[in-house]
């Protein structure tokens, strides 16, 4: 079964996260879907508008488990191979040629939070939640870091990445990385309805450039995207990083955590 499904219904493109029974959890199939879906909207000329959502009660809860164990089995570079495939979704999404919009039903939980964060617009529902909980494994968020930070500033980043703390959808708008915050889906809906049909106002070719303007004033280069890359494959084969995982996945307490 596909982990993602992509619907293009004339001018609009809808991508829907679609691995329920893992609450929508990245694995290197995702992340390869995800990519794929993401070229073909970039390449439909029709598409004006892509809208990114999941179903069931979770946005998107970050890295799968099985995913994440097979990685900490892998060398550095091999690690580094499969985080640059992640931080090419990443860029993609973020540089789409055309305007992209998040709506966020659930839980979003680590490159959950990264993938909000390359959208150009985004609606939750008042009682999803967000963490950046990479430090908590032993990790960090190299990868989706620059587009966090380019969504709720360094100074904010500095204590949601450093404290791993879970924040709600009223202080995720205050911070930025949230635009709208809905009561209930069908708010959720109407309030994407009204965002799309302002944006089909404008031209496309406009919209495109705008996006290439705001780029440019927060520039993304291969340098930063490769220290990303090389950061999280040397966190993730390092020996805290093995530990943090191991006490993940066995639910248990990591040897620096004190009581």
């Amino acid at each position: 079964m596909a982990t993602v499904l992509l619907d293009i219904n004339h001018d609009i493109a809808t991508l829907t996260l679609n691995r329920s029974e893992v609450r929508h959890a990245f694995n290197e199939v995702m992340v390869k879907e995800l990519l794929m879906a993401l070229q073909t909207v970039s390449a439909n000329t029709t598409v004006r508008i892509l809208v990114l959502k999941s179903t069931g009660s979770v946005f998107c809860a970050g890295a799968d488990l099985a995913y994440m164990q097979k990685m900490a089995h892998f060398t550095e570079i091999e690690n580094k191979t499969d985080a640059m495939q992640l931080a090419t979704l990443m860029n993609t999404l973020y540089t789409l040629n055309k305007p992209t919009l998040a709506l966020v039903q659930g839980h979003a939980y680590g490159g959950g939070v990264g993938l909000i964060a390359c959208c150009d617009i985004v609606i939750a529902h008042h009682k999803a939640q967000f963490c950046l909980s990479e430090v908590k494994l032993g990790l960090s968020p190299s990868v989706i870091s620059p587009y966090v930070i380019r969504a709720i500033g360094l100074r904010q980043a500095q204590r949601y990445f450093l404290t791993a703390q879970t924040f709600d959808a009223q202080t995720a708008q205050h911070l930025g990385l949230v635009h709208e915050c809905v009561a209930d889906e069908k708010g959720l809906q109407k309030e994407a309805d009204t965002t799309i049909q302002q944006l089909l106002k404008n031209g496309p070719e406009a919209l495109a450039q705008t996006k290439q303007l705001l780029q440019h004033n927060a520039p993304l280069n291969t340098e930063l995207i490769n220290y990303t890359v090389d950061h999280i494959a040397k966190l993730r084969t390092s020996s805290e990083g093995q530990s943090g995982i191991k006490a993940f996945l066995t639910h248990t307490t990591p040897p620096w955590e004190t009581s």
